[in-house]
């Protein structure tokens, strides 16, 4: 797998903000009653996430590092609001549903997380991919959550009313926490099986096969030493000493 492909699978899978490093658990529980609300809290996310990783990595070499964080916090908040004015103008429904958790986005530990350990040491293009790959997983997250608590704390999906069958319990701050711990649960028992199952295979291809013997010593006249040769030598350094 190459470069890109490794961080892509680390964005998505291996290092998955919600499920795998538990960040941005605020808007996670709060914007998750849904799937529209889960979603697009993710794709918020991954826009602004996206934009400031580009932007930051442009600037790694000019911001001085006692100022980064600080820096860093002024990028993102720009592109916030820049989001925020966007969906008010546009999206008034969902800008409306999101609240206080849109402005919020600016101190989204992932986003700030990713522009510290990632965009401010690597080039632009992989900044941008991991940007893209890390949102992106933040929103499968979200989705999945927000699916799973309309479905039982509605009985809809997509504000399409299914049956009305429902538990309100899924609906309730107390129905996120337990939805959220089930789908880390799930999610991390899933992904160490198929990276045990990974380093099996790796550790088969890699080892040493025993079962060929080893190769028969060589002789002496298969090496080519002149065994008479050597002893008439030895004899003859024997008669020297002796006189």
């Amino acid at each position: 797998m190459n470069k890109y492909g490794k961080i892509t699978i680390n964005g998505l899978v291996t290092n998955n903000a919600a499920f795998k490093l538990v960040l941005g658990t605020c808007s996670a529980l709060a914007m998750s009653a849904t799937a529209i609300k889960g979603l697009g809290m993710g794709i918020s996310v991954t826009v602004v996430l996206l934009l400031s990783n580009v932007l930051i990595s442009l600037l790694r070499k000019v911001i001085p590092n006692a100022v980064r964080i600080p820096a860093f916090i002024v990028i993102i908040a720009t592109f916030v609001t820049l989001l925020r004015m966007f969906l008010n103008k546009f999206i008034p429904d969902l800008y409306d549903s999101m609240g206080v958790f849109l402005a919020l986005i600016v101190v989204n530990c992932l986003i700030l997380g990713r522009a510290e350990a990632f965009a401010s040491k690597q080039p632009v293009l992989d900044s941008a991919l991991d940007g893209l790959a890390s949102g992106l997983g933040f929103t499968l997250a979200l989705g999945i959550m927000g699916i799973i608590r309309e479905l039982l704390g509605a009985g809809s999906l997509f504000d399409q009313k299914l049956w009305d069958f429902q538990i309100g319990f899924f609906s309730s701050s107390a129905g996120a926490f337990f939805v959220y711990g089930i789908c880390i649960a799930i999610f991390v028992f899933i992904t160490d099986k198929v990276e045990k199952a990974l380093r099996k295979k790796k550790a088969i291809l890699l080892r040493v096969d025993h079962s060929e013997p080893l190769p028969e010593p060589q002789t002496a006249a298969e090496t080519g030493i002149q065994t008479d040769s050597a002893s008439e030598l030895v004899q003859e350094q024997q008669e020297k000493e002796a006189e």
